[in-house]
């Protein structure tokens, strides 16, 4: 081969290495283009559920978890949000501080807009500042412990009273039973302690027919109450409200009615629960009595609602589900107001919600100042023959 024709062969390969090369990197550009749109604008939108889903408190979780994809389903179904795809990002505190913490910070790497967990107050309160410092607003379904609204923040919205109110109308509901001498209960963490010392104060306060006869702390997860029972009968106590959750509640029951005490037990939101059917007798269950938030089968609102759930579920929604359903439609109603999913704004469309803007199953779609939602409503329910019976509305 001569020269000449050597030196034109080796500018052909030039070139068409030239031409790959140039093709390759327009592709990586054209990539990194499209990469850096699509981060811009994101095909879906993602809201995040700390709840749990082991543990003894996992029974609640479940059920705030199929409220959830109800809403999420129904919100797809319907469109989506501007024009976006909803995801649930779940995550299983296990109500436990430091799985919460955790969990949370994993959370904020799925770039949620808004937080819809909160099955516990013991489980949110340390996550509040997580998610503050991330900007996120969370909407809270089931824990109200007060501890909730002591940082101030003004992205905490709670959609389950708080435990001051709760307090005040599970007295008023006991000061109708027609005991006298109270025994009050709590297991020492968030909500049950909250809720314990505030219905100790409105007792001392109203200087009605209940007096207190003392206020004791049992260690959570205990497999037996022996000091309640003594307690029980050196306070010659007709009247016991457990604060706790409902593991503990069934295992106090029991030892209690098995102790032969025929007096009233009043259990809080925490504790009225459906897996105490299974887990009393008929003789056991007799006087027990529950302080919750509405429940979809006494609602004439969420009769659909409560048959879509037992369609999907083959059970009764049970407590919270209205509030975690709640939670997730509220979201995506300030996100579609805002217009955005710019994580303040949306707060901001949150703690300007007006009942006209939307309207929700569990109660006021609006929020005060702290928060909390006006004049939340709370029922008074009776274990009978294996299921809840309402007494009443308490409000």
């Amino acid at each position: 081969m001569d020269k000449l024709h050597e030196s034109g062969a080796l500018r052909q390969l030039r070139r068409v290495v030239s031409m790959v090369l140039a093709a390759a990197l327009g592709g990586m550009v054209a990539a990194c283009q499209d990469t850096a749109e699509t981060d811009e604008t994101p095909q879906v939108v993602r809201l995040g559920a700390l709840i749990p889903l082991t543990g003894d408190n996992a029974p609640t979780g479940k059920r705030l978890l199929e409220a959830y994809q109800i809403a999420i389903q129904d919100a797809n179904e319907a469109g989506g949000v501007l024009g976006r795809k909803v995801e649930l990002v779940v995550g299983d505190d296990a109500c436990d501080p430091g799985t919460a913490v955790v969990k949370a910070n994993e959370m904020i790497g799925r770039d949620i807009t808004v937080s819809v967990g909160g099955g516990c107050s013991v489980a949110a309160v340390p996550v509040l500042k997580v998610f503050h410092t991330a900007g996120i607003p969370m909407i809270i379904p089931a824990a109200n412990s007060t501890d909730l609204l002591v940082p101030g923040y003004n992205s905490v919205f709670l959609l389950s009273g708080t435990t001051t109110v709760e307090a005040a109308h599970a007295v008023d509901a006991m000061e109708s039973l027609g005991r006298k001498r109270l025994l009050v209960i709590d297991d020492g963490t968030s909500f049950p302690e909250t809720i314990a010392d505030a219905a100790v104060a409105d007792v001392t306060k109203n200087g009605g027919p209940l007096t207190l006869a003392d206020q004791i702390t049992v260690s959570q997860g205990a497999t037996s109450y022996p000091r309640v029972v003594d307690t029980v009968r050196e306070k010659n106590a007709d009247l016991v409200f457990f604060t706790g959750y409902y593991p503990e509640a069934a295992r106090m029951i029991r030892d209690l009615r098995d102790s032969g005490f025929q007096g009233t037990i009043m259990l809080s939101d925490a504790g009225t629960d459906p897996t105490l059917f299974d887990q009393l007798t008929p003789a056991q269950e007799q006087g027990v009595y529950g302080i919750t938030l509405p429940l979809a089968q006494f609602e004439p609102a969420a009769t659909d609602w409560a048959a879509k759930y037992r369609a999907s579920y083959g059970h009764e929604p049970g407590p919270f589900t209205m509030q975690a359903y709640d939670a997730v439609r509220l979201s995506l109603n300030a996100i579609q107001r805002a217009g955005t999913v710019d994580r303040e704004a949306v707060r901001k469309a949150i703690a300007e919600t007006k009942p006209g803007d939307i309207e929700l199953l569990s109660g006021p779609a609006e929020f005060k100042p702290d928060g909390t939602q006006p004049n939340p409503t709370f029922i008074l329910l009776q274990i009978k023959n294996g299921e809840f019976v309402l007494v009443r509305e308490v409000s």
